[in-house]
């Protein structure tokens, strides 16, 4: 409740406001709308956590037909060949031998903006591979930056809101709306500073670095769990452009990367990526002053070495970019025995959010069209609905059944177990250790003179657009907290001393 003025027909009326009550669809009062309903402070994400489902379906829904993010995107066709074999970590086939081949997909994509919109933008660059392995599909769906803005999915459709048009002027990244959400998110200033560094528009796709984010879970054939960190170097090299270089290719392109790709795979210039793995045990991570399934988080270096797992190339175009672009349907819930999710809770709600938006855009039988179908035998129950492609025959169309012995499943590949310490429960709270500003500060602090003058001026312009000085001094607040340096810098460059930044922060 707050108290508010008006003026009206020059007589001050003072009124009061009530709060409004968030609702689910069906107008039940929601209890926490920041967190999801999980296992202990770190544990997974429950099914039962109706509203964080409902929230997510909604939203899978909102936009028809092109995909809600990711919307503008390139592909290209090839294969990855395994460094060594990993059997004694994963189960998982294409990494059982060195020298084996997988056949791949892959699509890049910018995040925000919508089909057809400039390539130039600084916006996260997807980076998705689909293997098709001889144990069904498995998706390694990523991105260019090795961490994200949000660490649990009951945000993520709030966070898409606001980088999305206004839904009253339909203006596209208003930053007014953008760090009025990131103001209240501060666990967002790591990768805000990595997005606002040369690295938040790389140069094309072939000279862009790939990650998995999350951590997964690889286990072996004794049941053995192992985390890991997806990375994908370039042999090419990586290159960025600055904010002048790309306003340049902008003012005659707007897809120059796609082109770019396109052309070199057209000349045999095949572009290929080195694919390591970080690696850590549970054991570990009590050691750490991180929690390491916290999606706004990197590995360093001292405490996992990148391990080099093979190398894939991209060696054909798509011959029709709708069918083998367009209608491709990437998930991280895409796993094969061998790799499982972590227990990261922004990971968790995308198992779900994945698959019901591909449903959702491209129907129930999505994977069944041949870009998504698996290159091995597929043997399933799951039948009819739209679109319907898969060879279906005979009476038993169960499971198990008398009549049909020979269909069975095989329990060498039953998910790991994870035990849970004695006496946790069920919660909705933040995690532990949050720790949101200091790889923030090593990454500032990491960067070339030049490269921080860039990231100071590239940052400093979009808060200097932002009309609210309140959420201005926030994001200072938590940037400066990530290095005192990086956060004097800012406040000289929007022009606010230290006695506007303390009377901004304590108002109400």
């Amino acid at each position: 409740m707050m108290k508010k003025n008006v003026l009206l027909a020059g007589i001050l009326i003072t009124s009061t406001v009530y709060s409004q009550q968030l609702t689910t669809n069906t107008g039940s009062p929601v209890g926490d709308n920041q967190n999801s309903k999980t296992v202990g402070n770190n544990g997974p994400v429950l099914l039962e956590d109706i509203h964080l489902i409902e929230k997510l379906a909604a939203f899978d829904r909102e936009r028809i037909p092109e995909r809600v993010v990711h919307a503008r995107g390139a592909g290209a066709i090839g294969e990855f060949v395994a460094d060594a074999d990993f059997s004694d970590v994963t189960m998982a086939d294409f990494l059982s031998k060195a020298g084996k081949k997988t056949p791949v997909l892959v699509r890049f994509s910018t995040v925000v903006h919508q089909q057809g919109s400039p390539e130039t933008f600084r916006d996260p660059r997807g980076f998705a591979v689909k293997f098709y392995t001889d144990q069904g599909n498995y998706d390694l769906v990523g991105n260019n930056l090795p961490v994200f803005f949000i660490r649990d999915a009951i945000k993520f459709p709030d966070m898409v809101h606001a980088f999305k048009p206004s839904p009253v002027t339909n203006n596209a990244s208003d930053n007014n709306r953008v760090f009025d959400f990131m103001a209240n998110i501060p666990e967002a200033t790591h990768m805000l500073t990595w997005l606002f560094s040369d690295n938040g528009i790389p140069a094309n796709y072939r000279e862009m670095q790939g990650n998995g984010v999350h951590a997964f879970k690889w286990v072996n054939a004794k049941g053995e769990i192992t985390y890991v960190k997806y990375k994908w170097v370039p042999k090419q090299g990586e290159r960025n452009l600055t904010q002048e270089e790309a306003d340049k290719i902008q003012s005659t392109q707007i897809e120059h990367a796609t082109r770019d790709l396109y052309n070199s795979i057209q000349n045999k210039d095949f572009p290929k990526w080195d694919l390591y793995v970080q690696m850590l045990k549970k054991d570990d991570f009590e050691k750490l002053d991180f929690n390491p399934v916290d999606v706004t988080k990197v590995w360093p270096e001292t405490i996992a070495k990148s391990i080099k797992v093979g190398t894939m190339t991209l060696n054909q175009n798509p011959v029709n970019y709708f069918q083998q672009v367009e209608q491709a349907a990437f998930s991280p819930g895409t796993l094969v025995p061998g790799i499982e999710p972590s227990e990261d809770k922004l990971l968790q709600g995308r198992l779900f959010s994945y698959f019901d938006t591909q449903r959702h855009r491209i129907g129930g039988n999505f994977q069944q069209l041949p870009i998504n179908a698996s290159k091995n035998n597929v043997t399933t129950y799951n039948q009819n609905g739209y679109m319907s492609m898969r060879a279906q025959s005979g009476e038993v169309n169960y499971q198990p059944s008398t009549a049909k012995p020979e269909v069975t499943d095989n329990k060498k590949f039953k998910y790991s177990q994870t035990v849970f310490p004695a006496g946790t429960s069920t919660t909705q709270a933040k995690i532990d250790k949050e720790n949101n500003f200091k790889q923030a500060g090593e990454l500032y602090r990491s960067f070339s003179k030049k490269d921080q003058d860039n990231l100071i001026k590239n940052l400093g312009s979009a808060l200097n657009s932002v009309e609210n000085k309140k959420v201005v001094a926030k994001m200072i607040s938590y940037f400066y907290q990530a290095d005192a340096g990086y956060g004097k810098r800012l406040a000289q460059y929007v022009k606010m001393d230290r006695q506007q930044l303390e009377s901004l922060l304590s108002s109400k």
